[in-house]
């Protein structure tokens, strides 16, 4: 009978060895290649947009309706335009483009969702090893004493064992189990890529809106306080006509109260803006003690005339939270993947070779050698059904995440459409006010002039007063809401944050500048 035997390190073979055939070996190592290259469960593909897909069943307008007067310029909306990376500065505010590049900078949102991108990197990194033999080296030395029987006499004497080995280890992945978990885990980095640059597309945004605020706040307690004073210097006159005779007592309480009323909307928007302020100090990483911005006017920010909107196709490829939601759904398919490779054999490989010696000196020598060679086969027969119901949860899982994948699509086309209307009826809405406080403006003129002549009551200018107050604060928010709602089409487009080949996005970019 021939024993099958190995070369020796200088390639001899041992006497009575019998070769093993290449073709053989060829075959064998063939075989498991081929196995290898299968991976279990579905194969990720992009969803792709339906033809119906689309922001309104009417076409878009050339443009809105223009109104004259500060933020009363027409707004064109091109189509298939692409979204500027710096958006903001289409409102033409140095300062509030200094805002959103220092908030890009030093928000800790920021740093949080930056150090959670680098963890999923680094996580796909560890998943990525898996893919590869493990080599470990081991040194060690172990003091022992056993009682043994030698030459007839009994011995219990210490004695020292040294080893030295270097251990090499490695799963086939036949299936594609290890594959699937490295695709998961890039997956989960891609997720983490995409809130990244939603971070910054809604930190911007709220940087943006935020400022619209607090300079329609700071505009409409100027108009409160000039309408203050308007009141006072009416009061002013009615009190020195009663001090004639020619008014009542009513009528200057009438004036007097009118003065407390309008006195009394200023601390509101007095404490609005500074909780605006306040926001607007934590976006850029401050403290609300380090809240002191240099004051934006409402008249210093312009209206973007020209409007992109991007196409459909191009939207689900630039939305953070669509790339995202793609994302998960690509990892709930690689863990279909996973849990059915879980279902089948796996082999694992592992070689060891080293020296063991009493003596310190004999531990490298040739007597010393030791070497193992093993191969494991694990097959899963009775796991109480786990595997199987882990398999049925992965697909659930793939099932939520194709609806949620769904619905985040349907949001943001939801949001486009939105953003769209919302700037036509805006255009409009000024117009409206526009119109309004032109002609509440020339009938407070002309009422002033009757209640002189005497010709009118004190009443009357007071409700003329009233109109005018209302039509202009009116005014001021329908140019702010504009002003934001343009800001909100920039978001729900994207933003422009769309990752670089680099891996730099664009508003990392413009943080640096």
């Amino acid at each position: 009978m021939n024993l099958p035997r190995f070369r020796e390190a200088d390639g001899r073979l041992r006497r009575g060895a019998t070769p093993v055939p290449l073709h053989l070996v060829a075959c064998s190592v063939g075989l498991l290649a081929l196995l290898s290259g299968c991976a279990a469960g579905p194969d990720f593909r992009t969803p792709t947009l339906s033809d119906e897909a689309g922001y309104r069943a009417e076409a878009l307008p050339a443009a809105t309706a223009a109104t004259d007067g500060p933020t009363g310029d027409a707004q064109r909306f091109l189509e298939g335009a692409e979204v500027p990376a710096q958006w903001w500065t289409g409102f033409g505010s140095e300062e509030l483009n200094r805002r959103v590049s220092e908030a890009l900078a030093n928000s800790p949102t920021v740093a949080s969702a930056q150090a959670a991108l680098r963890k999923a990197q680094e996580e796909a990194g560890v998943a990525r090893g898996q893919l590869f033999p493990s080599v470990d080296a081991a040194l060690g030395a172990n003091r022992q004493k056993n009682p043994v029987t030698t030459g007839g006499a009994f011995s219990s004497s210490p004695y020292t064992i040294y080893n030295a080995s270097v251990d090499v280890g490695y799963t086939l992945d036949l299936f594609g189990g290890v594959r699937r978990g490295v695709e998961a885990q890039r997956a989960l980095a891609d997720y983490q890529q995409f809130q990244l640059e939603g971070t910054y597309l809604s930190l911007a945004s709220n940087v943006v809106t935020t400022s619209i605020l607090e300079a329609s706040l700071r505009e409409q307690i100027r108009a409160t306080e000039d309408i203050v004073e308007a009141y006072r210097q009416q009061y002013d006159l009615v009190d020195k006509q009663f001090s004639t005779g020619a008014k009542s007592q009513g009528d200057v309480l009438l004036a007097q109260s009118q003065v407390a009323t309008a006195r009394a909307g200023l601390p509101a928007l007095r404490k609005a803006l500074e909780r605006a302020r306040t926001q607007l100090a934590v976006y850029l990483g401050r403290f609300p003690s380090q809240a002191e911005l240099e004051a934006l006017d409402l008249d210093a920010l312009s209206l973007p005339d020209e409007v992109p909107v991007s196409l459909p196709s191009e939207l689900v490829r630039r939305r953070p939270d669509i790339r995202a939601a793609e994302a998960r759904l690509h990892e709930a398919t690689a863990r279909v993947g996973v849990a059915t490779a879980n279902l089948f054999p796996s082999i694992g490989l592992s070689a060891s070779f080293g020296s063991q010696a009493v003596d310190r000196g004999d531990l490298f020598g040739g007597s010393a050698e030791a070497w193992s060679l093993g191969l494991n086969l694990l097959q899963p027969i009775f796991r109480g059904g786990s595997l199987r119901a882990q398999k049925r949860a992965a697909e659930a899982g793939l099932d939520q995440a194709a609806a949620d994948y769904r619905t985040t699509v349907l949001t943001a086309f939801q949001n486009v459409a939105d953003s769209l209307r919302a700037l036509e009826l805006d255009a409009e809405s000024l117009a409206s006010q526009a119109a309004a406080q032109e002609a509440t403006s020339n009938s407070l003129a002309l009422t002033r002039r009757q209640y002189e002549d005497g010709s009118v009551a004190y009443l009357q200018v007071l409700d003329a007063t009233r109109l005018y107050q209302q039509t202009r604060l009116a005014v001021i928010d329908a140019r702010a809401t504009r002003l934001a709602d343009t800001a909100a089409l920039y978001a729900a487009l994207g933003g422009g944050f769309a990752s670089t080949g680099e891996g730099l996005t664009q508003a990392e970019a413009a943080s640096e500048r």
